[in-house]
């Protein structure tokens, strides 16, 4: 398994699976994850991981101020408080998602599901990219500045992807 991706199944999912634990945040301690991760058959060293974290197109692991504890900034199905505040959102968001999945999010809207929030993009173009990730995709607009004018609570996490509970329906429409 690729560096990243095991990353990011252990710092969202299951960092039980190599033996660590995340503080209430998230947060791991790098040579606790280092050693947890070699002992568990991946040759990776901490100069890996930071390089990880500078190359990382997506900006999925943030790097506290000391460069000694390292989490990923959104997407977990572990209970974590990432600690995002509140904020208004732009006037319109997107969702990119896969074509099959179209009839039932325009029927009952976007869920959260496993993860703790709904990612919405800030931008067309990128939602494109994470609905083409499982083939043929559609881009949703969302109506932001009226969902969140409507009592929704938006985030924006260290790498601009913005989270919200849930989006109703009415809020949606092709892109």
């Amino acid at each position: 398994m690729r560096v990243s991706k095991r990353l990011a199944y252990v710092l969202r999912h299951r960092p039980d699976s190599i033996g660590i634990s995340l503080d209430d945040a998230g947060w791991v301690d790098i040579d606790v994850l280092v050693a947890a991760l070699r002992s568990h058959g991946a040759a990776v060293r901490r100069r890996d991981l930071e390089q990880l974290v500078d190359r990382d197109e997506k900006g999925r692991y943030l790097l506290d101020e000391t460069n000694n504890r390292i989490r990923a900034n959104q997407g977990h199905s572990l209970q974590v408080n990432l600690g995002y505040p509140a904020m208004d959102p732009p006037p319109q968001l997107y969702h990119g998602t896969a074509e099959r999945n179209i009839p039932a999010i325009l029927a009952e809207g976007l869920h959260r599901g496993a993860r703790h929030d709904v990612h919405l993009s800030p931008d067309a173009e990128t939602a494109a990219v994470v609905g083409a990730r499982r083939g043929r995709h559609v881009v949703l607009a969302v109506d932001a500045a009226r969902l969140a004018a409507d009592g929704a609570t938006f985030r924006c996490s260290a790498n601009g992807v913005w989270l919200v509970d849930s989006v109703p329906p009415g809020y949606l429409r092709r892109y």
